[in-house]
């Protein structure tokens, strides 16, 4: 029996004029026929509105939100998630491009999992340049295209809390009731995705499939970039983000395994800071790690 499951995918739009349609054609051509699409402009710069609105003159029923100041990803993502009517959710850069077999691959996944709890379902991704050339492979493949490090699934919590490449987030796809039960992202922060995993695999399994699902282009405007610059006011919100994130992991925390775990993750990003000449950050994370080491110690 086919499954008619309807999948919202969010496109976010900011500055993507070279790239908009061919990400949203991505959307439009998959192989499974039940999708609906929202598409977010962010107030962009560049002359992406233009584009978009010339594009949707042959797509009339897709809906379009034009932000009218720069919101950011995560009340853009919200914003449209109001209006979602799937019952599962992709969050869809406008630079990215989905394979034609990405939907219907995870919604299969999610028909034949055994994982009663299941909440998300990711795969692995084809890292291209801004020309669309093949850089590399978010988890590393062999000579198949299939991982070589097996990943971890169902209960990820830890392997999640522990930092490092537990999950692709731009290769997911998320059940809708999960975004409802943790209102979705989390509007105070710089960036979504690691704090949304971390409350999502606190509660739901986590499912993985071996094949690539999308190609995420590698951009010099791309958040990514930005963990890493010296005195860069972008740098500074989003790595102060992580450590909100992981203030709100402790007290998500059960177990002494746990407070360990987290303290990996917490020595990643205080060498971060350090690299970045952000002192403030850093000595926010030494009394971090104390009153960390203090709860270990009696828990």
């Amino acid at each position: 029996m086919q499954n008619k499951s309807l999948v919202t995918i969010i496109c976010l739009c900011y500055n993507h004029e070279k790239f908009v349609i061919e990400s949203l054609m991505s959307a439009i051509n998959q192989d499974y026929p039940f999708i609906e699409l929202i598409l977010v402009d962010d107030l962009s710069t560049d002359n992406s509105r233009e584009v978009i609105k010339k594009w949707l003159i042959n797509y009339p029923h897709i809906q379009f939100i034009e932000n009218e100041t720069n919101l950011g990803n995560t009340k853009s993502f919200n914003k449209a998630l109001k209006l979602a009517k799937g019952d599962f959710i992709i969050d869809l850069a406008c630079d990215d491009i989905l394979m034609p077999n990405c939907v219907s691959l995870q919604i299969n996944t999610f028909q034949e999992s055994d994982f009663k709890n299941l909440a998300v379902v990711y795969g692995n991704t084809e890292l291209i340049t801004e020309n669309g050339e093949f850089d590399s492979y978010f988890f590393p493949v062999n000579d198949s295209k299939k991982t070589i490090e097996k990943r971890k699934t169902g209960d990820i919590y830890l392997s999640v809390i522990s930092g490092g490449n537990s999950i692709c987030s731009v290769s997911s796809m998320v059940k809708k009731s999960v975004f409802d039960d943790l209102k979705g992202y989390d509007e105070n922060l710089a960036y979504e995705d690691l704090d949304f995993w971390i409350r999502a695999s606190r509660l739901y399994d986590f499912d993985f499939i071996d094949e690539i699902l999308i190609q995420k282009r590698i951009s010099t405007a791309s958040l990514g970039t930005h963990f890493y610059l010296k005195k860069d006011p972008r740098a500074q919100k989003i790595n102060y983000s992580t450590y909100l994130i992981i203030k709100k992991t402790i007290r998500l925390n059960k177990t002494k395994e746990e407070h360990k775990a987290i303290l990996k993750r917490m020595h990643f990003d205080m060498i971060l800071a350090y690299k970045t000449s952000d002192f403030k950050l850093l000595s926010r994370y030494i009394l971090l790690e104390v009153k960390q080491r203090i709860r270990i110690l009696f828990s």
